[in-house]
């Protein structure tokens, strides 16, 4: 189906999910001027409209948030922000690609193939993508391709935000891609739109508004698709070459979306990780605002009468310099016989209560969020540990790694599958590759430590339970099978001349090898 002719509400999907999208991207952006004007109704997209927060008085108050509350009229802001939400994003995607997944093939050109895939960028291109997802629910792997930038294809990473899904029983069957390529103002917006189907790529450029789509223009209005144009039939689409594959896999960070699996069209979404922990993070923004602001009210101020003060002369008043231990002054006199004029004032600083307050904040998001205290260094002595041990403090972090690389495997091996059909088709003309879904591994984050490694292979040694090889693999798991042979062949030459028994001549007799110098029996005895 070619892109659309006339005029739409852009994007087009539910209000609610708009909304929830954009809570969730100004949190991640880590940006208070962001956050600020989505709580208070000034962002870029329109904002989710909460009627309390037109009243006056404390039922008003209450219903806005922290980042909704405005800034008094001639205050300077004290907001401050934890970017707890980005912390949140890193990690889900680091407990997934710090250690490149292995694509596996039995081909061996195909296995090549994947290999340089990995070693030319696609592991960035994952941790990206994990860090998208976790924030936004979902994030897609398309295959793009520019000859002057390189001559094979890759993938790159969208986030869920600026794509418009398709599925079919759960599964994607087409993906418009949309990108704001010129915005002089919200009444003249350029996008441009890229819709996937199988074996099909449609371009499109268009002038709308911020909130419509607006008419389709050529695609030469604009010189980031400019080039397109000639590469587009009548329809504005062009034959990818892999006519059985989509050339774009979405990846849905878990399911199901509690927020709106009962909307239709966004029912096989993917949820983020801050759904439901809008309110901690709020609450830990407002906690740290506030030790802050005790840690400024907590600066000595001594107050004085005016007559101790500098005198800038006759009506022209006192002035003061902030620098200065004393600077607040009152129009009062020193009363006679006063032996201390000065008063301190100086509040208290509420260290512990605020510290409290914010590890717990901290504690009940990460967990709502499906992850260990222990994974964001909340909690441990900073002792050495054994990966067991590791393993047990971050149960819950390792079973939310488990649970989303089950979607993360199918997602990268389509859209490594659909790379290499690309790559193997008319417009690429890569010869010796199959086109199959390759095996996704994914890498254990937790390492054992040279201790637990030699102690695990001493006991498998000791139990007849492993070969040479498998222990040498086991140690040095990075290794390829020449230097795993070598070691092999190194230990067995070593372990010869360790054992002088193994030297020895071998007994007439058919027993077993005599020791070196040993005297052979008579032949006649």
């Amino acid at each position: 189906m070619p892109l659309p002719t006339s005029d739409a509400p852009w994007p087009p999907t539910d209000h609610q999910v708009q909304a929830a999208l954009a809570d969730w991207d100004a949190w991640y952006s880590a940006d208070p001027d962001r956050l600020e004007n989505r709580y208070q109704g000034r962002g870029y997209r329109e904002a989710l409209d909460r009627p309390a927060q037109h009243r006056g008085g404390l039922v008003g108050k209450v219903a806005r948030w922290f980042w909704g509350n405005p800034t008094s009229p001639g205050e300077k802001r004290t907001k401050l922000h934890v970017p707890l939400a980005g912390d949140i994003a890193r990690t889900s995607s680091e407990l997934l690609f710090s250690e490149p997944p292995k694509l596996v093939s039995e081909h061996t050109a195909t296995q090549d193939r994947l290999d340089e895939l990995m070693n030319t960028g696609l592991q960035p291109t994952l941790l990206e993508a994990g860090e998208l997802c976790a924030a936004l629910g979902g994030a897609y792997l398309r295959v793009v391709w520019d000859e002057e930038v390189s001559d094979r294809p890759w993938l790159d990473a969208v986030a869920a935000d600026r794509a418009i899904p398709e599925f079919r029983y759960g599964r994607l069957v087409a993906v418009t891609f949309w990108t704001v390529v010129e915005a002089e103002d919200s009444r003249r917006v350029l996008r441009h739109l890229e819709r996937h189907e199988k074996g099909r790529i449609f371009h499109g450029l268009y002038e709308g508004s911020l909130i419509a789509l607006g008419h389709p223009v050529p695609l030469t209005e604009h010189p980031s698709t400019a080039g397109l144009a000639t590469e587009v039939d009548a329809e504005g689409g062009l034959d990818t070459g892999a006519p059985d594959h989509l050339t774009a896999s979405y990846i849905p960070n878990v399911r199901p979306a509690r927020a709106w699996r009962h909307i239709p069209t966004a029912a096989y979404w993917g949820q983020s990780d801050y759904q439901g922990i809008e309110g901690l993070m709020d609450a830990l923004d407002e906690t740290y605002s506030s030790w802050m602001r005790d840690v400024q009210n907590g600066k000595g101020r001594i107050v004085v009468p005016n007559t101790m003060l500098d005198s800038l002369g006759p009506g022209q008043g006192a002035a003061f310099d902030e620098e200065r231990r004393v600077y607040s002054g009152l129009n009062m006199l020193q009363r006679p016989g006063d032996p201390n004029p000065l008063t301190v004032v100086q509040f208290e600083i509420r260290v512990q209560e605020h510290r409290d307050t914010c590890a717990e904040l901290v504690e009940q998001a990460v967990r709502q969020a499906g992850y260990s205290a222990s994974t964001f260094g909340e909690t441990g002595d900073g002792s050495a540990v054994t990966a067991t041990e590791i393993r047990a403090r971050e149960r819950r972090s390792m079973s939310t790694r488990g649970r989303k690389s089950m979607y993360w495997g199918p997602g990268i091996a389509d859209g490594a599958a659909a790379l290499l059909a690309v790559e193997a088709g008319p417009r690429f003309r890569t010869g010796g590759l199959e086109v199959e879904p390759p095996k996704v591994e994914f890498q254990d984050s937790i390492s054992e430590g040279p201790n637990e490694l030699a102690t695990t292979a001493e006991l498998l040694r000791r139990a007849e339970a492993a070969s040479d090889e498998t222990l040498v693999q086991m140690i040095h798991p990075d290794w390829d099978e020449q230097q795993v042979q070598a070691e092999v062949d190194r230990l067995g030459k070593a372990r010869e001349v360790a054992d002088p028994f193994l030297t020895g001549a071998e007994d007439p007799a058919g027993g077993p090898p005599l020791p070196p110098g040993a005297p052979e029996e008579d032949e006649e005895a």
